[in-house]
């Protein structure tokens, strides 16, 4: 792997995905966690369980003591330790209105790669959000999935299965607002899917993609990198296909649909479909 490799590299994201999910519980309500501060730098508002998540992650970078660049949601772009090719690639709480709302489905995602494209990707890690805001809820269990490039891709420490050809019975739509749904109901219809699910994070429907429980995904509008880079490995290692037609660059600035199935002639006629 062209990483340093006298870094406990998994270690290190247990670690800071722990310390993530911590921050954003210290937060027990809706109205605490709704709490705005700002805009970040990938241009979204920034809520105050963003900040405080992001700020747990770069604790645990800052302490790798290993030049990095870190592409962040939030932060934006930042030279650590002077930098170098390696980079770190966060989005401190994918599915923000999920997590701020009590909802499923947030996570944090953390990916670390050897160069600036997507296929440099070397390790990627998922960490679910407990989506309990009052401390009477009963949680639900949370899960780690990661991906390690040519070892495959991981639930809580089980290999997944490989994905294998089959039938489009459930395609996950993302960046789902109704309006691009609406614009995209033609498409929809004729990609002839048994169901759609929509749930609010790119990271967790890429999860599910690799674990086969959708057949593909689709986002209606492109999204960062910082969405996709960890959770596109585990699609790859777990067999199945990835694609970002207008740009793969892991920057802050890049913008892409992502398109994602469990193969790649499934992937390839949702490309024709939704172009």
């Amino acid at each position: 792997m062209p990483l340093p490799d006298s870094t406990d590299w998994l270690g290190f994201f247990r670690r800071a995905a722990g310390a993530a999910r911590d921050a954003v519980h210290a937060y027990a309500t809706t109205e605490e966690r709704a709490v705005e501060t700002g805009r970040g730098e990938g241009g979204d508002t920034a809520y105050v369980i963003d900040r405080a998540a992001e700020d747990a992650v770069f604790r645990e970078i800052e302490g790798l003591g290993v030049p990095l660049v870190a592409v962040s949601e939030e932060r934006g772009e930042l030279l650590i330790g002077g930098g170098s090719d390696v980079r770190a690639v966060i989005d401190p709480v994918d599915g923000s209105l999920n997590a701020k709302r009590g909802l499923p489905f947030a996570c944090v995602s953390i990916a670390l790669a050897s160069g600036p494209r997507m296929s440099d990707v070397e390790i990627g890690w998922v960490a679910e959000l407990d989506p309990r805001i009052s401390e009477d809820d009963e949680p639900r269990p949370r899960r780690d999935w990661w991906a390690v490039k040519g070892k495959g891709a991981f639930r809580d420490g089980e290999l997944l299965p490989p994905l294998r050809p089959g039938p489009l019975e459930v395609l996950g739509l993302e960046t789902a607002r109704p309006g691009l749904v609406a614009a995209a109901a033609s498409a929809i219809e004729s990609v002839e899917a048994r169901r759609l699910r929509v749930l609010g994070s790119v990271a967790m429907t890429l999860c599910l993609v690799a674990a086969g429980q959708l057949d593909g995904m689709v986002s209606l509008r492109p999204i960062r990198s910082v969405d996709a880079a960890a959770a596109q490995l585990l699609v790859t290692e777990a067999g199945g296909a990835v694609a970002f037609p207008a740009d793969d660059e892991l920057s802050l600035e890049m913008r892409s649909r992502v398109l994602a199935a469990r193969d790649a002639d499934l992937l390839e006629r949702l490309i024709a479909t939704f172009r």
